[in-house]
């Protein structure tokens, strides 16, 4: 997470759960960056991130993403799936960076 800061890149998640239930995950999995709470889905679903079904018990959950947002709001890069424990790693994500030019090379 600190390379990420020093390159002036911000982390946030997005989940479709309730602000105490974000928080309760959050604290409970040590997260260091925010986890918005989006229960109406407005950012979600514009981002195609919807996974109807997808949790415990058919719950419909947030599609894990990895997306590289330029400073304009330009999405320059996303990895999407389906499955929670497939993620890309923080070395892929900074090298798509700077292949990509965003954030601050330290």
């Amino acid at each position: 997470m600190s390379e990420f800061g020093k390159r002036g890149i911000r982390v946030v998640g997005v989940s479709v759960d309730p602000v105490a239930v974000s928080r309760m995950l959050g604290e409970k999995a040590g997260l260091t960056f925010p986890l918005l709470s989006d229960p109406e889905e407005k950012a979600i679903r514009p981002y195609d991130l919807l996974h109807i079904q997808g949790g415990p018990k058919g719950v419909d959950i947030a599609r894990p993403a990895e997306f590289l947002i330029d400073p304009t709001g330009t999405v320059r890069w996303v990895n999407l799936t389906d499955d929670v424990r497939v993620r890309a790693r923080g070395d892929q994500v900074l090298r798509t960076a700077d292949r990509l030019g965003l954030g601050a090379r330290p």
